[in-house]
């Protein structure tokens, strides 16, 4: 885009969407910023904190507008395609919440739209933007590991989170809403190499029993084409007091001229207090004792925001403004990791191998 001045639409003023609007609002560059949500009330409440030019229920209306240079879709992510379709058609760049959708048919679409326009859209993945997992990615590349012969990941969290996510999105599972992160991960550290089969097994009971079709445990082998097999797990009902605010993942790079092991559970960052620690995530939750910087997004600290979604806000950003390359996901890289979250799903509900 090579502008110094940019207009901004954020679609979606919930969560997320509040944290990309403040981001956007705090960079230098940007000098128009349109806020939406179906929830109008939601958007104004928004547009005063972040000082926005305009303010609407309609998507269309702040995408389509002639001051709006690029857009951030944050929807719940059964309701992605539309707005991204509209910007798309509008030659605007889009910065899309993960998944990319929760149907590859959805993906296809964008997809289409994508090549169409020949307009860019990168995807969400946080966990790309926190700082470990950028330097786990350089020495790879950089060749220290030699060969990635294997990858075990597993990532945690309480019952707590996941039922407000389930609030948000009544489609999402651990799977398609968090293990997703995950899955990118993989096949980023594996760039270039194609997963081929996954086979996994999946365990519910305390979500079925508060009347969810879900299940809170899943594990996955992925096997990709050079033979390297990434072990992937999810349990996402921790008790609702645990001291987690967000995902604690651990993840191992198993190579054949080293190995890079990552324990993000934050154990060694501990707060404990007798007035109550307040949930980001979750409304009118408190613990006395708080893992810190286990909010998996970042956190509020010194009138800024600190952590992956600030970093790769302000990444995109500069991005459009300066041209300069960034890690985010492409489009594709997006459906790609669709296409394995979703055989992970299928081959826990039938019990089979999948071929991708």
């Amino acid at each position: 885009m090579n502008k110094k001045e940019i207009g901004i639409a954020v679609v979606g003023s919930g969560r997320i969407g509040t944290l990309r609007a403040n981001l956007a609002a705090r960079h230098p560059s940007v000098n128009f910023l349109a806020l939406s949500d179906r929830d109008e009330r939601k958007a104004k409440i928004l547009a005063q904190q972040t000082g926005a030019d305009l303010v609407s229920p309609k998507n269309y209306e702040v995408i389509s507008n002639e001051n709006v240079d690029a857009v951030f879709v944050s929807t719940p992510e059964h309701d992605h395609t539309e707005a991204v379709l509209q910007a798309l058609s509008f030659g605007k760049p889009v910065f899309l919440e993960k998944p990319i959708a929760l149907t590859l048919n959805e993906a296809n679409k964008i997809i289409e739209a994508v090549k169409k326009s020949q307009t860019e859209v990168v995807i969400g993945y946080s966990r790309r933007h926190d700082r470990r997992w950028m330097m786990a990615k350089q020495q790879i590349e950089d060749g220290r590991l030699g060969e990635v012969l294997a990858i075990q990941q597993r990532v945690y969290n309480s019952r707590s989170q996941m039922l407000q996510i389930l609030k948000r999105s009544p489609e999402a599972t651990p799977v398609l809403d968090v293990l997703t992160y995950y899955v990118d991960m993989a096949c980023w550290f594996l760039e270039g190499i194609k997963p081929v089969e996954v086979v996994a097994r999946s365990h519910g009971k305390v979500y079925r029993e508060l009347g969810h079709n879900i299940n809170e445990v899943t594990w996955a082998i992925v096997t990709f084409e050079t033979g390297c097999i990434v072990n992937l797990g999810i349990f996402y009902a921790l008790p609702s007091k645990y001291p987690t605010f967000g995902q604690s993942p651990r993840f191992e790079i198993l190579g054949d001229q080293g190995v890079i092991l990552l324990d993000a559970d934050n154990k060694d960052s501990l707060l404990y207090t007798d007035n109550g620690a307040e949930h980001a995530y979750v409304p009118d939750h408190k613990t006395s004792m708080l893992f810190m910087q286990t909010n998996s997004s970042g956190d509020w600290a010194q009138g800024d925001y600190w952590g992956p979604i600030a970093n790769e806000t302000r990444s995109w950003l500069d991005h459009l403004v300066t041209g300069r390359s960034t890690p985010h996901p492409t489009a594709l890289d997006g459906r790609r990791t669709l296409e394995v979250t979703l055989a992970i799903e299928e081959s826990a509900q039938t019990g089979k191998s999948i071929k991708i």
